[in-house]
Order: C-alpha cells, then sequence, then structure tokens
C-alpha cells in the first residue's frame, strides 16, 4: 500500500476541549509531537476567547514553540478576522471550517452556512495575495447531532463552491462520530477530489478505524488524529474521541502502511498528553501497549 500523511490535531482540537491549560504544557506537547516524526501538526487556533478560552494564548505558544524542519504547522481560524491573526502570527497554511448542517455552523460561527461561504471566498483571496494556502474543512459531514443525517449531495455542493472560489485542499470531519463505512463510501461517491482530500474521523461510537480502513481502499491517503484520542467539539454534544494517533500508526504499520511516524516516540507523547490533561485517555494502545509488547509468562 501507498504511504499515508497523518496531520496531528491533538494541540488544537483536543485541548480546546479540556479545562484550559497552561500554554507552557501546550508547548512542552507541541515539541513532544514534532520530534515523533509527524509530517503534519495543527498547532493552534485563532478564534475569539470568548468563544473557546482554551485557545486564547495561541499566539504564545506559537511563538515559544520549535518549529521543527521538516514539519508543516498549521493553524484553524474561524472567519476573516481570524485568518488576518494567522497571517500576522507567521502561518502560512490556514484551515476555515464551515458546516455542511446549518443549524451545526450557527451554533459553532454564529451564522449561517451560505454566511460562512461569502466569508471563506474573500478569505481565500485574502490568504493567497498573502502567500498562503487555504484548506476547507466541512463539518458535519457525516451527519449532525440536531438535524441528523446530512445529504453527501449537499457536502459535495458545498466542495464545489469553494473549489470554484479556489480552495487549496478540502477535508471532511466526523464531528460527532456519526460516519461508519457506508456514510463514508456515500460520501467518497460523489464529492469532487479536484483538491487535495483528508478525512478527519471521531471513535465516539466506535468506528474510527473501520472508517480510516474504508477511506484507504478508496484511495485517500490523508487522515487527521489526535495524541491520546484528546479532542471532540465544544458545540456538539457527545462529540468527545478523536481517533487516536497511536492506533491509528499501530494499524497502518502492521498492515504495511508506512507513515514515518516512531510509535515509541508518539506513545512518549501520549503519556505526556494524559499527564498534562490529568486524566485517563481513551487510546487502547496507550493503555495496551502495541501488538507486539510481550509479558513475562508466569
Amino acid at each position: 500500500m501507498a504511504n499515508v500523511s497523518i496531520r496531528e490535531v491533538g494541540p488544537r482540537d483536543g485541548l480546546q476541549n479540556e479545562d484550559p491549560v497552561p500554554a507552557s504544557d501546550k508547548v512542552r506537547l507541541l515539541d513532544a509531537l514534532s520530534r515523533t516524526g509527524v509530517r503534519r501538526i495543527e498547532a493552534v487556533s485563532f478564534v475569539h476567547p470568548r468563544a473557546i478560552p482554551q485557545m486564547a494564548d495561541a499566539d504564545e505558544v506559537w511563538a515559544a514553540a520549535t518549529k521543527a524542519p521538516g514539519v508543516r504547522y498549521s493553524a484553524l481560524v474561524p472567519n476573516s478576522r481570524g485568518a488576518r491573526r494567522a497571517l500576522a502570527a507567521g502561518f502560512t497554511e490556514i484551515e476555515v471550517v464551515v458546516s455542511a448542517s446549518d443549524t451545526h455552523n450557527r451554533k459553532n460561527l454564529n451564522r449561517s452556512t451560505a454566511e460562512s461561504l461569502e466569508d471563506i471566498s474573500a478569505l481565500i483571496d485574502e490568504v493567497h495575495r498573502a502567500g498562503g494556502t487555504v484548506e476547507v474543512i466541512v463539518a458535519t459531514s457525516f451527519g449532525c447531532p440536531y438535524e441528523g443525517d446530512v445529504d453527501p449531495r449537499r457536502v459535495a455542493t458545498i466542495v464545489d463552491r469553494v473549489l470554484a472560489d479556489g480552495a487549496d485542499r478540502v477535508a471532511f470531519g466526523d464531528t460527532t462520530g456519526m460516519a461508519t463505512p457506508r456514510r463514508v463510501t456515500e460520501l467518497l461517491g460523489v464529492v469532487s477530489r479536484k483538491a487535495p482530500i483528508l478525512l478527519h474521523f471521531h471513535n465516539t461510537r466506535g468506528t474510527g478505524l473501520a472508517n480510516i480502513l474504508t477511506a484507504l481502499e478508496l484511495g485517500i491517503s490523508e487522515f487527521d488524529a489526535s495524541i491520546g484520542g484528546l479532542g471532540g467539539c465544544p458545540y456538539a454534544p457527545g462529540a468527545s474521541g478523536n481517533v487516536a494517533t497511536e492506533e491509528v500508526v499501530h494499524m497502518l504499520h502492521d498492515m504495511g502502511v508506512e507513515t514515518g511516524i516512531d510509535l515509541d516516540a508518539l506513545l512518549e507523547a501520549a503519556e505526556l498528553a494524559e499527564r498534562i490533561v490529568g486524566r485517563t485517555l481513551p487510546s487502547g494502545v496507550l493503555r495496551a501497549g502495541p501488538r507486539t509488547r510481550l509479558v513475562a509468562a508466569s
């Protein structure tokens, strides 16, 4: 099988759902992840501190973090204002989110999906003029906790719009873990593949790895994952539990799929994440270790 690229989202998507973590601990986690061999990290988000107080120190964290050679760092923004902050901080890879579900978009961004798409169009132009790239993340691509199933054709329409507006990449978010292999197959069967595609799965209902395997078989090679299984969505009830990076890497390496990531270093970073947040994280590989770890016979 071909290589797979994993973007680590624990420092942003993971920590935004925890009690506020000191900036120094966020930097420690970022730096530890930068040493694992992962080549893409979602470092921070530039959002209003009233909306996501856990990310209020984004500028401080990014200024103090070690920028490892060969690692691409990105920042999530909710709108054009956030994009300007990210560009001013030195980011060149910008992610912006829009929900396929209008209800979730209003909960998340306080505006309709159509209004967000208008802002994203202007944001893309502004970021491109500054020499950056824009990835548009379509949240609730596989279902919405408020509206239920989301028609894949609605997602496809949003993708067509943002690609026409110049988006460089597209990602599909499984915001509350509603995706199943069937839903993955249906979505990938209708959305445009004119730009690079990344999939972001949660393991809320235990289907994260199965969804990744399905997407792999359909030709997708870029995925988000979160150290220790940290994360979720603060505006989506029950959305905790991103698919754990070490579980994804453990499965892929056993399949002969290369990621470039050192699993032992990743497990050390997961242990650090667990100490930082002060609770047991849901990763099975963190608990049991890799399948090659043996125990002494009694």
